[in-house]
């Protein structure tokens, strides 16, 4: 028979490993939000109840497993052109001061299934012009490794596509069948994505970046979490870099050395 104590004992272990391991965290609000998606990987797996998914992902440390965890706790709905006012802002602000450089160096840090990552290197070469997507290095990170697979292949439905131009969908996705289309060439050669979990501070990185984009992610994080990753993204990024965040997303309350420009826009000093 089911046991509801044995299944809420599931429920919070997983909770903490997730808070522990990743850094996501899921408030008392939340709490069906994540019982629902830990209940598909536990149908995925077999498992038979969250317990027993608990001791998969903790005492017997299956990889596999613990990767669909991770990846059911951290998927969010993305698409195309995602807070507009944002993205003006990085178009008629940042853009200006990056033109110039022999290189582009820009970290989209919660990069999901690619779409930010690929709005960044549409908005660059509407804006400096194609000859700049050359010089332009992007680099998306995500913790799940199924939507970084997703990225790389990036190919999207119709449905992600809602807040897109129809001349930028036409001219920079290539239709795949019913309803699909999938980035064009020269974005996709712009964009690197690789696994990356932002908990795992200092980064490894050996160049600066000089913009980082982190949003929709911080509100994952407790706010220890969310101070460490804040001062971790400080560090690679260059002197007088930016940093790009949602406007739901305040961190002004972190005590970060980060400074506000706009809502969503902070700055680097130097």
């Amino acid at each position: 028979m089911h046991d509801p104590q044995v299944d809420q004992n599931g429920y919070d272990q997983l909770r903490s490993w997730l808070s522990q391991r990743c850094g996501i965290t899921y408030p008392d609000h939340k709490k069906e939000l994540l019982r629902q998606r830990l209940m598909r990987v536990v149908r995925s797996f077999d498992c038979g109840d969250l317990n027993r998914l608990a001791v998969d992902v903790i005492r017997s440390e299956r990889h596999e497993v613990q990767l669909a965890v991770m990846h059911a706790a951290s998927t969010n709905h993305t698409f195309f052109f995602r807070e507009r006012e944002v993205l003006d802002n990085f178009t008629n602000m940042i853009l200006p001061d990056l033109q110039h450089r022999e290189e582009i160096r820009i970290w989209s840090a919660a990069a999901s299934t690619g779409d930010e990552a690929y709005t960044i290197g549409i908005l660059i070469a509407e804006t400096l012009g194609q000859g700049a997507l050359a010089k332009t290095r992007i680099l998306g990170t995500d913790i799940s490794a199924p939507v970084v697979d997703r990225a790389e292949m990036g190919v999207y439905a119709k449905r992600q596509f809602d807040q897109t131009p129809p001349d930028i969908l036409a001219r920079y996705f290539t239709p795949m069948g019913i309803e699909q289309f999938q980035v064009k060439p020269e974005i996709r050669a712009t964009c690197t994505f690789r696994r990356m979990n932002l908990k795992a501070t200092p980064y490894p990185f050996k160049n600066p970046f000089q913009v980082v984009f982190c949003r929709n992610i911080l509100y994952y994080f407790d706010r220890a979490d969310q101070v460490a990753t804040l001062n971790a993204v400080y560090e690679v990024t260059e002197p007088g870099g930016w940093l790009v965040t949602s406007v739901t997303e305040p961190i002004r309350d972190l005590g970060s050395k980060w400074k506000q420009v706009e809502p969503g826009i902070y700055r680097r000093e130097g």
